[in-house]
């Protein structure tokens, strides 16, 4: 006999959010998370010395974003995001920083007047770009898959981008958005999500105004227990239980035993895997290929200073063979209850293997020098506190062949679901990404038991020139 509907295995943003869709529309849901607090990735904690909240690692949000910001409006929390308006992002380099703004022009031209005035590239440079904008235009999923198989680097000099335009612009934005090098990122996945930027206008930048893990845990711990359903954290899942029927429940690390009609992993791929029989890895693919998914690690650094440094909330460094981190944050900016401190900045080594020989100690002063680069007031000021968060994955990284790997909610075993960012959602892993894969599972979960209903809004639909080169759209 079943204990409950369902059971979600992980408490980070996918199964948060399936679990609220389900016990919303009347199942009865268990989340279980090994950790000690919800939130998975995106989960905060307070600092032992200063009592401040922070990240495991700062982030940014889109205001294209829609499944993320729809959740945080359902929580009451879609308020405390700090909106940059039409200033995108400011790149810094020499010799001076470049900022990005958004243009109101059609799409893809909305970024075009910022791209002519950057000093560092020529028009050539820029124009060197029309062919990959053509065909980027006319991508459809069928084609992302076909360019899976090759890296990105590749692809971009086989279209006939110049040398200059690929360092400074394509591996700046194949470190900062899909977190691997240029040379290891899958050209689908790149290409995939470039289609996006280049073909929605009017896109913000949003900064989390306090904890990003307070954004959505606490609240949706509440709105899920009120529904009747319950959230148990140190609650690690040992292994699936299946028989000729299917997955029928969850054996956990202290040998409780809990049964459900149906689950839904929220894990991450190689956690999935440590919880499956045996004979499921070598019986289908789909779980046998969970073995090929490699995090992307990053360092995440904050710094507490005796004094403001600037005025600036946001803002990331052009790419070098040198760079360590890649973007900036101000925390003393974006949080207006700390607006009267000292800068408090937060900082992302991504893909971190680079990092990996060194000390807490020498992060910390590289971290600096880097800061120093932007910012040459940093060596008047004193530093008061740091932190280093070694974090084993951002992301898995979208290296080539990636995107064939990344399944649909369906998984090949009756009764069991797949969420989370890597799986099958349109977009690349991200927060956006987990959201609507909780969500498409609450779908697929909500079909079986005889309740069909739409849950995960659909992806942007393109504008502007961009629309009207790339035709009729497929429907979802």
């Amino acid at each position: 006999m079943a204990d409950t509907d369902v059971i979600v295995m992980g408490a980070g943003l996918a199964g948060l959010a399936c679990a609220l869709a389900l016990g919303e529309r009347g199942l009865r849901v268990v989340v279980l998370e090994a950790a000690e607090v919800a939130g998975g990735r995106a989960r905060s904690c307070t600092d032992d010395v200063t009592g401040d909240r922070v990240d495991l690692g700062p982030h940014i949000l889109l205001s294209e974003y829609r499944n993320m910001r729809r959740l945080l409006e359902q929580l009451g929390m879609h308020g405390r995001i700090a909106w940059q308006g039409r200033k995108f992002i400011t790149f810094v380099d020499r010799p001076r920083p470049v900022t990005f703004w958004m243009h109101r022009l059609p799409p893809p031209l909305h970024f075009m007047p910022s791209l002519l005035k950057i000093p560092q590239l020529s028009l050539r440079d820029v124009g060197s770009n029309a062919r990959l904008l053509w065909r980027v235009m006319r991508l459809r999923e069928a084609d992302v898959l076909r360019l899976d198989g090759e890296d990105a680097e590749t692809v971009l000099r086989r279209w006939g981008v110049s040398a200059r335009f690929i360092d400074w612009y394509w591996r700046t934005v194949s470190m900062a958005i899909m977190n691997v090098p240029l040379e290891r990122c899958s050209a689908g996945a790149l290409l995939g999500f470039f289609r996006y930027m280049i073909g929605v206008g009017g896109y913000e930048v949003g900064l989390p105004a306090e904890g990003l893990g307070d954004l959505f845990a606490p609240a949706a711990l509440r709105r899920i227990t009120s529904s009747g359903s319950e959230v148990r954290t140190r609650a690690r899942v040992g292994h699936l239980l299946v028989d000729e029927a299917g997955a029928h429940g969850v054996a956990l690390s202290d040998g409780t035993r809990l049964h459900a009609r149906w689950i839904v992993s929220a894990l991450p791929p190689a956690q999935l895997q440590a919880v499956l029989p045996r004979e499921l890895l070598s019986r289908h693919a789909l779980f046998a290929n969970l073995a090929k998914f490699e995090p992307s690690r990053y360092v995440s650094t904050y710094l507490w200073f005796d004094r403001k440094l600037t005025q600036e909330r946001f803002w990331a460094k052009v790419w070098s063979p040198r760079t360590l981190n890649y973007d900036f944050y101000d925390l003393s900016n974006i949080r207006a209850q700390w607006s009267a401190r000292g800068s408090v900045i937060a900082s992302n080594i991504i893909h971190s293997d680079r990092a990996e020989a060194l000390s807490d100690e020498e992060i910390i002063a590289a971290s600096i020098g880097e800061l120093g680069e932007y910012l040459p007031q940093v060596v008047q000021a004193r530093l008061l506190h740091a932190r280093v968060h070694r974090i084993a994955m951002a992301i898995p990284a979208p290296h080539p062949g990636s995107e064939h790997l990344r399944p649909r909610a369906p998984s090949p075993m009756d009764g069991l679901f797949l969420a989370g960012d890597w799986t099958r959602t349109g977009l690349p892993a991200s927060m956006e990404s987990a959201v609507r894969s909780g969500w498409l599972a609450a779908e697929q979960v909500l079909a079986a038991a005889g309740r069909p209903c739409e849950v995960a809004l659909p992806l942007p639909r393109m504008q502007g020139f961009v629309r009207i080169v790339a035709g009729p759209e497929p429907a979802a």
